[in-house]
Parts: C-alpha cells; sequence; structure tokens
C-alpha cells in the first residue's frame, strides 16, 4: 500500500464509524466546502484544505511523501522525538520501516485537536441531552482545549521525523470512533443489572484483559459494583473529555452508567454528586481497541506491524494478544 492508501483507508473506516452517522458527516463536509466558498480570496490561503475530504483534524499525514510503499509499520499510541529515534535506531539494526504511525497527534494535528469535539454534540444528543444545551456547553470546552493546547511545542516529534526521513502521521479520532462504535456494539449483547456485571464484562475484551495484568485496566471510579447500571452511554471518541457541567444534564437524560477512557478528579466529583456511575476504561488499553481494527486491515493488505509506546497489539483475525 502507499501511504496515502492507508490515510485514505483510515478516513473511510472513521466515516463509517462516526457517531454521527456517515450521511451526517458528508453533510458536514458539504457544508464546510460551502464556508471555503464564500471565504474572502485573502482568507483561503491560511484554509486547511486537507478539512475538504477529511472531517477529522487530528489524523494527518504530518511528514512523508504520500506515494511511498508502505510494508512495514511501527505504531505506537504517542510519538515524540525518542519514537522516532527509536525507530531510526530499529531501521539501523535492518527492521526497514517505512511509516510511524502514532494515535496521539502531532504538529498541526494536535494543534487542531479542538476541532473534532462538535462529535460530542451528536453523541451526548443521542443519550437524551438537548441539543442546544450539548452544544452551547462543548462550545466552551472547546475553547479551553484549544487555549490548553496552544503554548505547546506541536512540532517537535514532526520536526524529528523529517530529520531522521520517517515518515510519520497521526490517526486519532478515527481510531477512537472504531473504538467507541466496537464498545457500543459489544454492550448491545448483553443486558446489565449491575454496573460490576458490564465491568466483568468488558474485562473481557483482549485488549482490557492484558492491561489488566499491568495493573492499568477498567475501574469503577463512580458507584460501586452493586450500583444499579441504568441507561448506559459510551464516551470513547470526541478529541478528549467532555465539560464537567455537561454530566448534570446526562443524569437529567437518564443516563445511569458512563464508559470513558479517562476520568479527572473534578469530573469524577460533578458524576458522582449526579449519581452517575462511571467505568474508567483505562486510556491506553481502550485506545488500542480502534488501532487493532484498523491495523488488522492493513494486516489483511499484506502490512507488517510493530508495536511500541503503549499500544497493545490485539490480531482479531489471528486472535492473539501481543504487547
Amino acid at each position: 500500500m502507499t501511504l496515502q492508501e492507508i490515510y485514505d483507508l483510515a478516513i473511510q473506516m472513521g466515516i463509517k464509524a462516526d457517531p454521527r452517522g456517515a450521511q451526517k458527516v458528508k453533510e458536514e463536509l458539504t457544508r464546510l466546502k460551502k464556508e471555503f466558498e464564500e471565504l474572502p480570496v485573502e482568507k483561503k490561503k491560511y484554509f486547511d484544505f486537507e478539512s475538504l475530504k477529511n472531517p477529522y483534524s487530528d489524523s494527518r499525514i504530518l511528514y512523508g511523501d504520500p506515494k511511498i510503499k508502505v510494508k512495514n509499520i511501527i505504531v505506537g499510541i504517542d510519538a515524540d522525538t525518542g519514537e522516532m529515534v527509536l525507530a531510526d535506531r530499529l531501521n539501523q539494526k535492518g527492521a526497514k520501516i517505512d511509516l510511524f504511525i502514532s494515535h496521539h497527534p502531532g504538529g498541526y494535528a494536535l494543534a487542531g485537536l479542538h476541532e473534532v469535539m462538535d462529535i460530542q454534540v451528536d453523541m451526548y444528543t443521542q443519550t437524551g441531552v438537548p441539543v442546544n444545551v450539548a452544544h452551547s456547553l462543548l462550545e466552551i470546552r472547546k475553547g479551553e482545549v484549544k487555549r490548553r493546547f496552544a503554548p505547546l511545542n506541536h512540532s517537535q516529534a514532526v520536526d524529528a521525523a523529517r530529520l531522521l526521513e520517517i515518515p510519520y502521521m497521526s490517526i486519532h479520532t478515527i481510531w477512537d470512533n472504531l473504538g467507541n462504535d466496537f464498545l457500543k456494539r459489544y454492550l448491545e449483547k448483553k443486558e446489565f443489572d449491575t454496573v460490576g456485571e458490564i465491568l466483568d464484562y468488558i474485562n473481557e475484551i483482549p485488549e482490557f484483559t492484558e492491561a489488566i495484568k499491568g495493573k492499568a485496566g477498567p475501574a469503577i471510579v463512580s458507584g460501586n459494583e452493586k450500583s444499579k447500571a441504568g441507561k448506559i452511554a459510551v464516551s470513547f471518541t470526541g478529541g478528549t473529555s467532555a465539560s464537567k457541567e455537561l454530566y448534570a444534564e446526562m443524569a437529567k437524560a437518564g443516563v445511569g452508567t458512563l464508559i470513558e477512557m479517562h476520568v479527572g478528579e473534578d469530573a469524577i466529583k460533578e458524576l458522582k454528586k449526579n449519581h452517575i456511575n462511571v467505568i474508567d476504561a483505562g486510556h491506553i488499553s481502550a485506545d488500542s481497541i480502534g488501532a487493532n481494527i484498523f491495523l488488522d486491515e492493513l494486516e489483511k493488505r499484506g502490512i507488517k506491524i510493530i508495536p511500541c509506546s503503549g499500544l497493545i497489539r490485539v490480531n482479531r483475525i489471528k486472535k492473539t494478544p501481543r504487547q
């Protein structure tokens, strides 16, 4: 496969698994194209043209010729200069790595992370939160996230990849969409009375099973094993965590149990106050689920995968966990 083909496959899979539905995503792309066409000429030169076909600003080819042929990929949850040096060192030992894929974004994909948070409006509306409330609260949260990431050294890993001539891409919300869709479908196969029953069930997912061995598996952080489950919501995508104020609205909408990739202490206090049970699935293992669904598709196409930087590699074709 070429780098471009891998990128295009990621976009295709991300849209198919998007919580908004593929049709809604296509409508958003059409709306964005119209907005671009109406921009003054002097502003068009600053526009992110890639966003006209890729709705996920945090998933991009960050360095490398899209036409290069790719046979061997090193894949990690995170990438910084150390990971790039690792890839270069492995190549010195004969690994013949053609591409580094990280889950968490770098470069302008990190700077644009807040732009993907609009996904959450639809996600929380689906739980019963009024759309105007979800939109208003997420607009505030987007501003916080933008300001939080603005001062960072976004291009550190990208510069290292360029200097070492290692093609580099990040696939963030796309993989989170895949993980979110997987877990929702998995939970739909069974009915639950208590939060403990949910925890036991998701612990059977291989990525979580492996994480438990490393003491980083799913945990109940609000409520307990005997707490009544009620309506279950999964929140694995949308860039980063929602605002804590949104949790009060979820409680009003009847959400009984929330399954998150990671939950901050302030959010936990708010969730407990609103009597919402929460399972913290474990950030890295949860990230690995969406990654593995995509990587299985690459392996089907003859690509060799070298996992690193926290990725718990589970091949669902061969049914083999490998860390």
